[in-house]
């Protein structure tokens, strides 16, 4: 009957308008209402159509009434028509007030009777009146005029609106407040004289103000309403969204915001979800800027460097496939691998470091060491069940940066899938050890809608519960933001998941947290791709993740999924399967992770009675040897992990007189294997030496340096040699007085 086009309205669950875009013609006309609020039924009946749930679409009284005041006018001074026929005008869009376009309104109103019901008609009439200007409909009006739902109204602005449609555009709020008030204040007589309003509740309203001017609409969520408008346009939304939450996110959002402005960043996005249903509770896709720094983009689905937040997933695929224990030393040394550099975010290295504190300190050599250990087509094929749709390229595309940020993800996706985690851990406690088969489905914005998981089954969609919730573990211990720090003291701190990112560049900052019941993901920088000093997930991003989760309940933490997991005896030093010659403890490892291999850093070696040298048999008597095991990092690896780790001891010296066995003792520090490399100049412009350096197991050694086949020099103790090398390649080679050699090769331009 109307085809008018209508405004895009998004509410809650529970029907409070979140906000609206204006329908396509410029009129403020929220799509049909499906009830009548009963004041406003009480007041338009009243004062358009007393006879309304009696006559049969048109009432004969009220037309000879009317017919008789215009031929003593000489003109049309009165209509006469009922709600219903009031409804078919609506509908044929303003026809000239003739009689024969009244016998027309007549029968085709005497039509609508019989095809529908009475409340029907009301509701029709309801969302098509006109309310002035460019509003059309109740539950507009109640909006843009006294700021609440059209059920809010009290008895004086129900009579105010019901008399605005009878000449909407002479009677306008803010303009003739004296005819309008006359006109209400007669309503709210007619009203107590039926006795529908008592004298206490006339007196009370007709001391009420009039409106001045119309309202702005809520607009608690404008970018889930620009997200839903694309393919809902016109139609009227239930959301996901709790308003409580949303409004104290949004408040969390604008007091960091100004923080972050001042070191010239403008834009920020939040994302909660509920994962048990995937719900979205919270969508916050901008910071309350200005259009110059792009306020109206929606950052949670623009594709933005990950950062570091692919890492779990790395972490958790090899320990699926028992290629990596939770505390198994990996190795933090100096890299390059094919040309390609990865450093630090501090440019400091561990030297060897525990696999889930590596994860936990977000560490990037270790991580892109163990991707390249992975396979990197391998780990690239296996994450599309994540469904991350800005990650669409080959592996050979992103290389092993793909670990660091190297590919683009949104904020929505990268909530989903720490939110499957979530859900995996959940549902196999839930099921007796079962999975479900599509996990990583998307979240939900229309409450209209519900999560389908798929079909219950034994095998794993793509990681086991063990593997997920042993990289649980280990994010849960990273490092928490300035003021949180001693979390785990505290009875009520939250155990969350969580991790961080930061861009090359400082262009994105990122934290992203779960916990049994709740997914938040947080995204800062500028939308333009700007990056900024001292812009990094843990400096902004992580205050605002703990903020928001100070919002919702404190949830339980995921309990361990024994069946998932195998109880097995570790290295206490290394975190491998312990070999026979480690210190042990017990440690519960996914069950994958029995075939890994023992621990290759403790041997058994033979000393002296004063433990001060090693020695063998051919300088002491068997009988007098002491076996003990030792705790051996290779060179490289020792260097570094010997400055973190006081508790660290090198191997004894073999005693002078023994005759030992040559050891592969020596390694390169500086410079990096195949590396290309300019030679510094000084502020006089004259070219400077390069400084190569080297880690010896025993650092008292003589070590023989030699520039291809020139000898160059010696050095004990601090194994450092500066060198005047001419462009070109060149070879170093090293040469311990025990007769082990190195060498490597370099590019000098």
């Amino acid at each position: 009957m109307f085809s008018d086009p209508t405004a895009t309205v998004i509410e809650t669950r529970d029907g409070v308008l979140l906000g609206a875009k204006i329908a396509k013609d410029g009129q403020w006309r929220f799509p049909e209402t499906d009830s009548v609020p009963d004041k406003f039924k009480e007041c338009i009946i009243a004062f358009e159509d007393q006879q309304f749930y009696r006559h049969p679409g048109f009432n004969p009284v009220a037309m000879g009434k009317a017919l008789i005041d215009n031929i003593n006018s000489g003109k049309i001074v009165r209509g006469g028509s009922t709600l219903t026929q009031q409804v078919i005008r609506l509908a044929r869009k303003g026809q000239q007030r003739t009689y024969f376009e009244k016998g027309i309104e007549l029968i085709l109103a005497t039509r609508l009777e019989l095809s529908t019901t009475k409340e029907n008609i009301l509701k029709l009439y309801t969302s098509y009146a006109p309310f002035g200007g460019n509003v059309v409909g109740i539950d507009i009006a109640a909006w843009r005029y006294f700021g609440v739902s059209a059920h809010q109204l009290s008895w004086a602005e129900s009579a105010t609106l019901a008399v605005l449609p009878n000449a909407p555009a002479l009677i306008y709020p803010g303009k003739r407040q004296q005819r309008l008030l006359e006109k209400r204040n007669r309503l709210l007589q007619t009203l107590l004289r039926e006795e529908t309003i008592d004298s206490l509740t006339y007196e009370l309203s007709i001391s009420e103000s009039l409106p001045q001017k119309p309202y702005a609409l809520p607009q608690y969520a404008p970018h889930v309403l620009d997200r839903l408008a694309i393919q809902h346009t016109g139609e009227r939304l239930k959301t996901t969204i709790d308003l409580g939450l949303q409004q104290q996110v949004n408040r969390i959002v604008t007091r960091h915001y100004q923080i972050q402005k001042q070191n010239e960043v403008h834009n920020m996005a939040v994302l909660v979800l509920n994962v048990k249903t995937r719900e979205v509770l919270s969508y916050i896709g901008n910071s309350p800027t200005d259009a110059e720094h792009q306020k109206d983009v929606d950052i949670i689905k623009a594709p933005r460097s990950t950062g570091s937040t692919l890492k779990p997933l790395l972490y958790a695929a090899m320990m699926d496939k028992g290629e990596l224990l939770p505390e198994q030393l990996v190795s933090d040394v100096p890299t390059v691998i094919a040309g390609y550099a990865p450093e630090n975010f501090n440019e400091t290295y561990s030297g060897a470091v525990p696999a889930n504190r590596a994860l936990a300190r977000s560490l990037n050599i270790p991580a892109v060491r163990l991707l390249q250990q992975y396979g990197l087509q391998r780990f690239r094929d296996e994450i599309n069940v994540f469904q991350i749709q800005d990650i669409t390229y080959n592996a050979n595309h992103y290389g092993l940066s793909l670990i660091l940020g190297g590919a683009e993800g949104n904020l929505w996706d990268l909530c989903k899938t720490y939110a499957g985690f979530a859900g995996t851990l959940n549902h196999y406690q839930q099921t007796s050890s079962a999975y479900y088969t599509k996990e990583f489905t998307a979240p939900i914005l229309l409450a209209k809608n519900s999560v389908d998981f798929g079909k219950k089954t034994a095998q794993k969609p793509v990681f086991g519960a063990g593997s997920i919730w042993l990289t649980f573990e280990a994010l849960k211990k990273a490092n928490r933001p300035q003021g949180d720090e001693a979390w785990e003291f505290y009875d009520s701190s939250r155990q969350i998941a969580w991790k961080t990112g930061t861009s090359f560049g400082n262009r994105d900052a990122w934290a992203i947290g779960a916990s049994a019941d709740y997914v938040v993901g947080v995204w800062i920088g500028n939308a333009d791709g700007e990056g900024r000093p001292e812009l990094t997930g843990l400096n902004a991003a992580a205050p605002v993740l703990f903020d928001v989760f100070s919002l919702v309940p404190n949830a339980p933490w995921f309990p361990a999924p024994y069946d998932d997991l195998v109880e097995t005896t570790v290295c206490r030093k290394s975190g491998y399967i312990a070999g026979m010659h480690c210190p042990t403890k017990q440690q519960y490892i996914p069950i994958a992770g029995t075939k890994t291999r023992p621990c290759p850093y403790h041997q058994l070696v033979h000393l002296e009675a004063t433990k001060a040298y090693r020695v063998n048999s051919s300088c002491e008597s068997v009988a007098n040897i002491v076996h003990q095991p030792w705790f051996v990092l290779p060179p490289l690896q020792a260097h570094y992990y010997k400055n973190k780790n006081a508790t660290y001891t090198p191997l004894p010296p073999y005693r002078s007189d023994c005759t030992s066995e040559r050891q592969g003792s020596i390694a390169f520090i500086f410079p990096k294997k195949n590396s290309s490399m300019y030679l510094p100049k000084g502020f006089d412009g004259k070219v400077n030496e390069v400084i190569f350096k080297i880690a010896h197991t025993h650092p008292d050694t003589r070590v023989f340096w030699y520039l291809d086949t020139k000898f160059i020099g010696t050095t004990v103790q601090f194994h450092e040699m500066a060198i005047l090398p001419k462009p070109g390649m060149h070879t170093i080679t090293v040469v311990d007085e025990k007769g082990n050699e190195l060498k490597r090769t370099i590019e000098i331009k």
